[in-house]
């Protein structure tokens, strides 16, 4: 086996790793990788260049082409930009990876962050972790890390990039009004280790002390209260509509009527009353920065 053989086949060993399937039931993502290697294959057609030879000047098996081209398989960026540079498409085809980008991260972030990113009001309370939208990148990649049975490396890479990118709301102008409340353990176990944990706790305090977010501390030796059984979130839109999600009662599904939306916003709000005030919860944190 030749070195330009060996090499094509440790990248098609690459890209056929878990987590660059297309989800059939995500219609939109069939969609657009469908369109995205057919477009492949047109211009690869109109160069003249069959689908082996094309693999060997990407470094990508035929088979592998072929998958891409028939949409069945999501290209990583590398083969796009490659694939651009030997079709001379002048930066289209690399262009495409800002749709197919959005395909890797799971169909149900996609829509949370959908509406996440239309919210003008943003209330998440955590009991467990600390909030996604408010972890690090090495945190993120902690936490997911830490399930058993463990994820692949590129699916864990495909979940920490997808929680990661819905923090994009933080950019949003005019940025929507944001509350979080995390529990007091979670801010103390040391995810990652202590720098990462302390990384974490710098991000938080900086997080909290944006103009548009207030972040509040449930300390543990609190009185019981309505979040014991699970996470709140809380959206409301521009035009009077919101959504919510809760786990226990409401098994974490989204839910828009009236009367369920009263009790989350009741729970919420009692959560909040019982928690630190922010600038307390600011200050509990830069304590916790003190003791390591």
């Amino acid at each position: 086996m030749t070195a330009v053989e060996a090499e094509a086949g440790r990248l098609k060993e690459e890209a056929d790793e878990p987590g660059w399937e297309v989800d059939p039931d995500d219609e939109w993502g069939v969609a657009v990788i469908t369109t995205v290697g057919r477009q492949l294959r047109l211009r690869r057609e109109a160069a003249g260049m069959r689908a082996a030879d094309f693999g060997r000047a990407l470094g990508y098996g035929e088979d592998m082409v072929y998958k891409i081209e028939g949409g069945k398989r999501i290209p990583r960026q590398e083969f796009l930009d490659r694939a651009d540079e030997v079709l001379e498409a002048g930066g289209l085809v690399a262009a495409a990876w800002e749709d197919v980008k959005k395909v890797r991260y799971p169909r149900t972030v996609r829509q949370l962050g959908k509406l996440e990113g239309r919210a003008v009001e943003i209330g998440v309370y955590e009991c467990n972790i600390i909030a996604g939208l408010l972890q690090t990148p090495d945190h993120a990649r902690a936490v997911i890390g830490a399930a058993q049975p463990p994820y692949s490396p590129d699916d864990m890479e495909r979940m920490v990039a997808a929680r990661l990118a819905r923090q994009s709301v933080f950019e949003r102008d005019p940025a929507p009004s944001i509350h979080f409340v995390l529990e007091e353990a979670p801010l103390r176990r040391r995810v990652g280790g202590t720098t990462v944990w302390r990384q974490q706790l710098e991000h938080l305090l900086e997080t909290g002390r944006l103009n548009n977010v207030r972040l509040q501390v449930m300390p543990t030796d609190t009185e019981p209260h309505p979040g014991l059984d699970g996470r709140i979130e809380l959206l409301k839109f521009p035009d009077g509509t919101a959504v919510g999600r809760s786990d226990g009662k409401f098994n974490g599904r989204p839910v828009s009527d009236p009367k369920q939306l009263r009790i989350l916003e009741l729970r919420y709000g009692t959560i909040r009353a019982q928690a630190l005030p922010p600038r307390e919860s600011l200050a509990f944190i830069e304590e916790l920065l003190g003791e390591a």
